[in-house]
């Protein structure tokens, strides 16, 4: 009998209390695609994180605060993303996940949508959250996935991948010509979404899919 996969969530961070949370939906995504969720630590050795990565099957790099605001989260997310990326385990990012491994490998962001790169897609939406408010049309091996050319999706940043970094291939395109999803060629499963699937998954298959493709490339 098969193991479920170990995946590593990287840590959200409350500056203000000075202490590491979760939103219990991403590892609520995980598990409901077969995976065992972990949450790793904020601070780990160079020694530590070898352990960790070993261990790991895969590791989800979660939203949060915007990449180069948050020294503590950046050199975890730094640690973790170069060792997982030597070692060629599945990654899948979301928000801050995608714009950090885009940054990582070289390329650049917006660093404020409403201010940079104006458009009448309002990319940062109020509650429900797992209401999708905008349409991204679909390449690529998420196309395949998702068996379509086009998906309505929820949307939670003001942050977005501008140029991207080297590798990386566009999966999703907003209508503004925001960048909403890539992938790394050459590796595994090196994926990323701007949007919230771990909001929609419940109700939404192709939110699921998502998770439970990531976690098929963890076995």
């Amino acid at each position: 009998m098969k193991q479920s996969p170990i995946i590593g969530v990287t840590p959200l961070w409350d500056a203000e209390r000075k202490s590491i949370w979760m939103l219990p939906d991403y590892l609520d995504g995980i598990r409901a695609a077969g995976g065992i969720p972990i949450v790793l630590p904020l601070e780990m050795s160079k020694a530590d994180a070898d352990r960790i990565i070993e261990t790991c099957d895969g590791f989800l790099f979660t939203g949060g605060q915007d990449v180069g605001s948050c020294p503590e989260r950046d050199a975890l997310e730094t640690l973790v993303l170069s060792k997982a990326l030597q070692s060629d385990k599945a990654i899948l990012g979301i928000c801050r996940g995608l714009q950090f491994i885009n940054v990582f490998l070289g390329g650049t962001l917006w660093q404020d949508l409403p201010s940079q790169h104006p458009s009448e897609i309002v990319h940062r939406q109020g509650k429900p959250y797992g209401t999708p408010t905008h349409k991204v049309m679909l390449s690529g091996d998420l196309s395949t996935l998702i068996g379509k050319d086009n998906l309505e999706v929820n949307t939670l940043h003001h942050q977005a991948a501008k140029e991207l970094g080297s590798d990386l291939v566009a999966m999703a395109v907003a209508p503004d010509g925001i960048i909403e999803a890539v992938q790394m060629a050459g590796k595994r499963f090196v994926w990323a979404v701007q949007w919230h699937p771990e909001y929609m998954f419940r109700t939404d298959p192709d939110s699921l899919a998502i998770f439970l493709c990531f976690v098929k490339h963890c076995k």
